[in-house]
């Protein structure tokens, strides 16, 4: 087995599963004999074991698969009846192609396993004259033999030939004995029925056992002695035994495997909770069972992942025909070459690369290599190469797409892109090459000279490159003009699970994937102030005679940053080729997370990839680092882009005006609060609230927060007693007042919701929203309830973006 061929492997467990459902596909047919649709499963798989055979030059298998296809095509044509007999050859058959695999499977051919016998067998009962299968005329009458075999030949002379040559006449005596007692219990075994039964079903014309007993002798104990196929076999060295191919492997469903990727995901989260509440203990015991719980899940979720793995050859093995034919197409002579065929990748991430590499090599044919006329009179050898690359690096996997052509001018490139409007002669001027390399990934660009059926259209890497980055991959080109081209494409191994970098910012904590991670940079607030400057506007930082730009996480999110003591930590990330710094408050650790999809409110705000549970059970977003590169290093292209994206953003915030926050307040009653009206959720310690004559008050952020619980406001009287308040904070003009719930639960679009204006006090109406009746808030009310001079200010009667209609009292 272990020097056996892939594809004679995977031919093997595939027809030990098609055999043994064969087994019970003719039994069933036996007593359903005008079962078309069982008939033609039967003709299906012995025609595909019969064509595989012919393919992998295994003559005999095709041989008997090919006279069997011949009788099970006359019974689905109606042309023959089924009756015990023929299902007992039938039957005989699949036994016989289960000897010839086994043989295969143990010497890697076919051995000396005849099959003239169940030929010769099938045959006759193609015609209605099987001989009797009774030993007596077996064991005696030996001259009939010959004039049965002829009768047989003229049946399939094109198949006997090979029949002959079988060794089957070695030792013809010590064989003897066993010879007169050998067909009848093949027969009973194989067709599972009483001798008497069967006899009495056949005619009484003499065929073809004959043969067997007399001239093939040894072939057929090994069907006895092996049935099933059960290919159990005793090294000879050792007496190790050694499994079957087709009991080393098991067909598993997809769906199954994210399943079970889903209950990992779920362990690790779990894993990561238990080992950071245990370094806070002081028990030895349970450190140790933790360090334990935490090798045991990584080694599990490693297996698990190591099921989804599929070596990139799968998407590989098609290319050679997509380059021949454009090759031939374009008039081209190119060499493929491939280099880490066994590169392994998560079957997830492999269909979602296929169209993108398939892209990128297209292009390299149509636009990278040169006519063979041009590679001459550029000194280069008139054919073409085009090579592909795969391996691991740094926990991703590394794709390479290059060619020896006549790679990308960026000169050219750039005045291509001014001439299309895409952006101004200033500024071309003030790109660097690599910058203007990046050209290429435009919507609408391309440099083909003329639109055709295979380039020019400008759809293609703009395609490529947002279809990479939304599985969290990168795209890199380098080129030197001349020389050659180089996409090279960075790929996570798999989306589920992957190991990031917790920051803090605003006391707010994201993750950064560490796939996009170079180092981290810490300075001190006396270096901060020399060492961080401007240049044009924007903030740098010089990291080892480089000059990296830095992006201020807080600037990006809107948010005011809680250190003030002058420390700058940098995360030195990297996309798209070029690196830039994030500062952020501080940084955390560093942990392998869960990644979850996040809601289409987050994901449209165009900065977060994803969300996760932390070891503390906090969620924390997963930052988009291709996000935030493309504001690091923005060009006056990417200013309109953003311009664009801005007025869409707009667009979106109007309508989110209309989003409601779901809240209980006890008693099953529920209200929902207008999202403009939230500025923040927070999470309040009962003993925290104290009191300022009759009203409660909590100290937030440096300041007197007056409070007001819905549940006493709206007459809903929820429970008393909780350690936890869950709080709606909501800011205006200095002020902030503290709206206390029961419980959040959803943020849903009132847009569409049926509306009713049955209300009550504090209560603008009612409408159902999430297919339950909900109460609409009289947010102007509950807010004078907790601080009655909250709109006393001239300069602000009425909170920002609320609408008046749900300020009414």
């Amino acid at each position: 087995m272990d020097g056996l061929d892939d594809i004679v492997e995977e031919f093997l467990v595939e027809s030990h599963e098609n055999l043994d459902q064969l087994d019970t596909d003719l039994v069933a047919l036996e007593q359903e004999p005008n079962s078309r649709e069982r008939l033609s499963s039967i003709f299906r798989t012995i025609h595909t074991i019969k064509g595989t055979s012919g393919f992998l030059a295994f003559n005999r298998l095709e041989e008997v698969t090919h006279v069997g296809e011949n009788m099970l095509s006359r019974l689905r044509d109606g042309e023959l009846a089924l009756t015990p007999h023929r299902t007992s050859v039938l039957l005989q058959m699949v036994d016989t192609v289960r000897s010839l695999l086994t043989s295969i499977e143990a010497s890697g051919g076919e051995g000396s396993v005849d099959v003239s016998a169940v030929v010769a067998e099938i045959s006759a009962a193609m015609e209605d004259g099987p001989a009797p299968v009774a030993e007596a005329p077996v064991a005696e009458e030996a001259a009939p033999a010959a004039p049965a075999q002829e009768a047989a030949a003229k049946k399939a002379p094109a198949k006997r030939a090979p029949v002959k040559k079988a060794p089957v006449k070695r030792a013809p005596a010590k064989r003897a004995p066993r010879a007169e007692a050998v067909p009848a219990p093949v027969v009973e075994e194989l067709s599972e029925t009483p001798q008497e039964d069967l006899r009495a079903d056949l005619p009484e014309e003499p065929v073809a056992p004959a043969p067997v007993a007399e001239e093939h002798p040894v072939p057929e104990p090994a069907v006895a002695d092996h049935p099933e196929g059960d290919v159990v076999a005793s090294d000879a060295a050792g007496g190790q035994v050694r499994r079957a191919v087709a009991d080393s492997t098991i067909r598993v469903d997809v769906d199954l495997l994210d399943e079970l990727m889903l209950l990992v995901g779920e362990l690790v989260l779990t894993r990561n909770q238990i080992v950071q509440n245990v370094a806070r203990q002081t028990d030895t015991d349970l450190i140790r069972a933790s360090q334990r719980l935490n090798l045991i899940a990584s080694e599990l979720q490693e297996g698990v992942m190591k099921t989804r793995m599929q070596p990139i050859d799968h998407i590989w093995s098609k290319l050679p025909r997509v380059v021949r034919d454009l090759g031939l197409q374009l008039k081209k002579s190119i060499r493929l070459e491939m280099e880490g065929r066994d590169t392994e990748l998560d079957k997830t991430l492999l269909e979602a690369v296929k169209d993108p590499l398939t892209h990128l090599v297209r292009n390299s044919v149509d636009h990278g290599i040169e006519a063979p006329e041009d590679r001459k009179k550029a000194g280069k050898p008139a054919e073409g190469v085009l090579t592909l690359r795969a391996r691991h690096e740094s926990g991703q996997v590394v794709v390479e797409v290059a060619d020896d052509g006549a790679g990308i001018d960026p000169a050219k490139l750039g005045a291509k892109a001014v001439q299309r409007g895409l952006l101004t002669q200033e500024a071309l001027n003030r790109m660097s090459p690599a910058d203007v390399l990046q050209l290429i990934f435009l919507p609408g660009f391309s440099t083909a000279a003329a639109v055709t059926n295979v380039s020019g259209r400008g759809v293609g890497m703009d395609v490529v490159k947002t279809n990479i980055e939304s599985i969290g991959g990168t795209i890199e080109v380098e080129s030197d003009a001349g020389v050659g081209t180089v996409c090279r494409l960075r790929i996570p191994l798999t989306l589920a699970i992957v190991p990031a970098l917790t920051v803090e910012c605003a006391s707010d904590r994201y993750a950064i994937p560490q796939i996009s991670l170079q180092e981290l940079v810490s300075l001190d607030a006396e270096k901060a102030v020399n060492a961080v400057e401007e240049v044009g506007g924007a903030q740098v930082y010089r990291l080892r005679g480089e000059l990296l730009p830095l992006v201020r996480l807080t600037d990006v999110l809107g948010l005011t940053s809680e250190r003030h003591d002058g420390h700058v930590v940098i995360a030195v990330l990297r996309s798209e080729g070029r690196r830039f710094g994030l500062v952020v408050d501080r940084v955390i650790n560093t942990e392998e997370i869960v990644v979850k999809a996040v809601g289409g409110q987050l994901k449209a705000i165009g900065l977060y990839s994803g969300a996760t549970v932390l070891g503390d059970g906090t969620v924390a977003l997963i930052l988009d680092v291709q996000a935030l590169a493309r504001r690091a290093l923005r060009t006056e292209t990417t200013d309109r882009q953003e311009a664009r994206a801005g007025s869409l953003q707009a667009v979106a915030a109007e309508t989110d005006r209309q989003r409601m926050l779901l809240a209980a307040i006890g008693g099953g009653r529920r209200v929902a609060i207008p999202l403009d009206t939230v500025t923040r959720l927070e999470q309040v310690r009962t003993e925290a609230v104290e009191k300022v004559g009759n009203r409660e008050v909590v100290q937030y952020r440096g300041a007197i927060l007056p409070m007001v619980r819905l549940d006493r406001h709206l007459g809903a009287y929820g429970e008393s007693e909780r350690e936890v308040l869950e709080v709606i904070v909501y800011s205006d003009h200095g002020r902030s007042v503290a709206i206390v719930v029961e419980e959040i639960l959803d943020i849903v679009d009132g847009e569409a919701a049926v509306r009713s204006d049955i209300d009550d006090m504090g209560l603008l109406g009612s409408a159902v929203l999430g297919d339950k009746v909900t109460e609409l808030l009289d947010v102007r009310a509950a807010i004078l309830a907790a601080d009655p001079a909250f709109y006393s200010a001239p300069a602000a009667t009425t909170p920002v973006g609320v609408p008046d209609s749900l300020l009414e009292v």
